[in-house]
């Protein structure tokens, strides 16, 4: 029989990153507290979030509703790497960007994990940016996904291509 196996990998999902980016500009424009303080947040490129605001708390307030509003929309806050609030001019700049994929640090992590604490005749192998896990048996692959689930690591895990 051959071996079932699942993918280990960290991806973001942009549609939801952007609706929750609306939802951020919309309430900042409502809130009293944000009325008159030039604050917003816009995308800037492809995978960073620029939030502008005239101090820096209230660059802060608007990263705080972001990050509330990624929550409910069920995205991991470990997707962003936010910096600190930057005066540029007259304004707060404050620049986050958005992790995405395993880098070799964290693959080699992962792997040292799963081959020490998890079941034995569980492979992982590093595959660029994922992890591909595989074993004889696929109640030992559950044993894995619930290993790194219950493991606080520094970045966000989605486990596709289960077979």
């Amino acid at each position: 029989m051959a071996d079932s196996s699942f993918d280990v990998v960290s991806k973001i999902d942009r549609q939801e990153v952007d609706n929750a980016l609306n939802q951020t500009v919309k309430e900042v424009g409502h809130r009293f507290d944000f009325k008159g303080t030039g604050a917003g947040i816009s995308w800037s490129g492809q995978q960073d979030i620029e939030i502008k605001a005239n101090s820096e708390e209230r660059a802060n307030a608007v990263l705080d509703v972001f990050k509330e509003k990624l929550v409910k929309r069920g995205l991991s806050l470990k997707v962003l790497d936010a910096g600190e609030p930057k005066l540029s001019g007259k304004e707060y700049r404050l620049m986050v960007a958005l992790k995405e994929g395993i880098d070799q640090e964290n693959a080699k992590k992962i792997s040292k994990l799963i081959r020490d604490e998890g079941p034995k005749g569980v492979k992982a192998q590093i595959q660029g940016e994922e992890l591909r896990v595989s074993s004889k048996k696929k109640d030992d692959l559950q044993e894995v996904i619930a290993l790194l689930k219950g493991k606080d690591l520094d970045i966000a895990l989605q486990f596709t291509n289960y077979r």
